[in-house]
Order: structure tokens, then C-alpha cells, then sequence
């Protein structure tokens, strides 16, 4: 899957804005850049973050476990919790960061619209159980409710900033809003 950019100048310089698409994930030790991602409902956005390498990460995941469609985690493994945050701190580790230091934060896993019953607890109940078996623990979340959620985390110092909408029935990609959401993780 292509990786989305968008440049924007501000103030301070300029930042890349890299979109981070449902179902994918991407790292970076680039202190220009800004991870960003939307999730509509039950998806869970997982932020992870090393102080000491600035490396950051953000896996955007719609499943709990890879075992429900083993054929379809093959093709896109970041669909689900569990292989997809295999490969992104096997990307991370290569980067520089290391599990112990990594911080983590989580949000998204709303209860909205049509879909399978409880998967946004599904999806919740996953990834703790994950970072559990990782020896990772949760720093922060914002978890559950009706509310879709855009995460953006600059690469720069950690920086995480959740903006929660009324209804997690809004788009899923970031699209028209972009510039706009790249202007604002610029400016702060």
C-alpha cells in the first residue's frame, strides 16, 4: 500500500503529514514527521513512541486476531492486532527503539452502526492482552463509546493528539480534511 504525504509549511519549518490508511501502519524516526490516521469505529489506533531513539509508530487495525481470516492476514497482515503489531515493532526495533522504553497509547474501539456486535471491546481486549504478553503497558487511552477519533503523533517528541467527533459514522481515510489536520499538527 502507498504511503500518503503531505507537506506543510508552518512557523516552526515544515512537517510531512503521513497518512496512515485503515487496516495499515507505518514508523518513523523522522522528527518531521506527523503519523496520522482516522478511524470511524471499532478500528484501533495503537501509538507507540521510544523517548530515548524518537521513533515512533502507529498501527491502524480493524481485527483482533489474524486467526478469523488467516488467508486475508497473509495479504494485509496490519488488518489485524496481532500480526500487525508483530511487523510494526519488528520496523520500529530496526529503527532504533526498544520495547522496554516504548510508550504506549491507544484509541479508537467504538461501538457504531452496523458490524459485528462487541467489536470494538474485541478489538480493545486484544491488543491489552498483546502488549500484555510484550511486557508493554498502556501509558494512555481513549477507548469505546460512539465517537470516531483522528490520531496524530509527532515523531519530533511523542506528541499525541486525539480529536473525537460525534459519530463514528465520519469517513475513515483522511481525504479533503487532510491539509487542514497537517496545518494544525504543524502549528502545535
Amino acid at each position: 500500500m502507498e504511503t500518503s504525504h503531505l507537506v506543510v509549511e508552518s512557523g516552526a519549518g515544515s512537517c510531512i503529514t503521513v497518512a496512515i490508511q485503515t487496516s495499515d501502519a507505518r514508523s518513523s524516526a523522522d522528527p518531521g514527521h506527523v503519523l496520522t490516521t482516522r478511524s470511524k469505529g471499532a478500528c484501533i489506533g495503537v501509538c507507540l513512541y521510544d523517548p530515548q531513539a524518537r521513533v515512533a509508530g502507529l498501527l491502524h487495525y480493524e481485527l483482533p486476531s489474524a486467526s478469523l481470516d488467516p488467508m486475508k492476514a497473509r495479504s494485509n497482515p496490519f488488518m489485524f492486532a496481532d500480526t500487525g503489531m508483530t511487523l510494526l515493532l519488528a520496523e520500529m526495533e530496526a529503527l532504533g527503539a526498544q520495547r522496554k522504553r516504548i510508550k504506549v497509547k491507544l484509541a479508537g474501539g467504538a461501538e457504531a452502526g452496523a458490524g459485528p456486535a462487541q467489536i470494538g471491546k474485541r478489538n480493545h481486549a486484544a491488543i491489552r492482552k498483546i502488549l500484555w504478553q510484550q511486557g508493554m503497558f498502556i501509558a494512555a487511552e481513549e477507548v469505546g463509546g460512539t465517537a470516531a477519533r483522528t490520531l496524530r503523533l509527532r515523531v519530533a517528541d511523542g506528541e499525541l493528539t486525539i480529536e473525537s467527533e460525534e459519530s463514528a459514522e465520519a469517513a475513515d481515510a483522511p481525504g479533503a480534511e487532510a491539509e487542514a489536520e497537517a496545518e494544525a499538527a504543524c502549528a502545535e
